[in-house]
């Protein structure tokens, strides 16, 4: 039985890992955090999330959950979630990071703290959104001339992040794929008169509304033709059994920076 402690117990994506866990035979929720003053602190983890008791208590301090689990699975913010990998690493645990908006700086201090535990980060654990990643990677260099990039991306409307990390995600594995610097080529909408569209531009567009789970459209547009790849979220289950995925994986795994592509093997 894989021991598992989860962060950010009460959101969105937290009380549904636990919910999920509740029904896996090979996982077993053992912790479970907030952040300091949160309401559901000293609640049933369980009840929380909507599937009953539990028999865990929402805690303030991932330092006093960690050793007794395995693995922590982390949804948070980047700041809480560079705290809780520092403090994995240091205990020589597992870490399953689901957190988007990191800055580039962050990811590599993520990297190194990574030397001293398995880690696998990934803005996106959906399967298939992660299969679409890998399809990308093998499509973009033969739409690498006499194709414009546009990507699209829409979520619910309390997304703090933007553009989305899997919107980014794609445009970083396009511009790879094509040879071209994202830093140079990348636009994050238009407005005003803009003149005519630079060839190698990868354009990244945002929406917010509602309660759209999540939504995610690559367009290749040629001359009389175009090619669209859309990965539409109809729940969060489907990032939830990714990241429990990605904990079954980690726990074997040796030190360093995973990605849900090693988790499928489609590396």
């Amino acid at each position: 039985m894989i021991k598992v402690a989860v962060t950010g117990a009460a959101g969105r994506m937290g009380s549904r890992i636990i919910a999920l866990l509740k029904e896996d035979e090979g996982l077993q929720l053992v912790g479970a955090t907030e952040k300091e003053g949160h309401p559901a602190v000293g609640r049933d983890a369980g009840e929380v999330a909507g599937v009953g008791p539990s028999g865990i208590p929402i805690l303030q301090d991932f330092a006093q959950v960690i050793e007794g689990c395995d693995v922590a699975v982390d949804f948070t913010v980047p700041s809480a979630s560079l705290r809780h990998v520092e403090i994995t690493s240091a205990a020589g645990k597992a870490i399953v990071v689901g957190t988007t908006g990191f800055s580039k700086n962050e990811v590599e201090q993520v990297r190194g703290l990574a030397a001293h535990c398995p880690c696998v980060l990934c803005p996106n654990m959906s399967v298939g959104v992660n299969v679409l990643f890998k399809v990308l990677e093998e499509i973009a260099p033969i739409f690498a001339h006499g194709y414009d990039v546009e990507i699209s991306e829409i979520h619910h409307r309390f997304k703090k992040d933007a553009p989305s990390g899997t919107a980014l995600r794609m445009a970083q594995i396009i511009a790879a794929a094509t040879g071209r610097d994202l830093e140079k080529v990348g636009i994050f909408g238009r407005q005003g008169i803009i003149g005519e569209r630079p060839r190698e531009e990868i354009a990244i567009h945002t929406l917010r509304a509602g309660d759209v789970v999540g939504e995610h459209t690559v367009i290749f547009g040629g001359m009389g033709e175009r090619v669209e790849l859309t990965h539409r979220a109809g729940s969060r289950d489907n990032f939830a059994r990714g990241a429990l995925r990605a904990a079954r994986f980690v726990v074997h795994a040796n030190n360093g920076l995973y990605d849900m592509l090693d988790v499928l093997g489609l590396k």
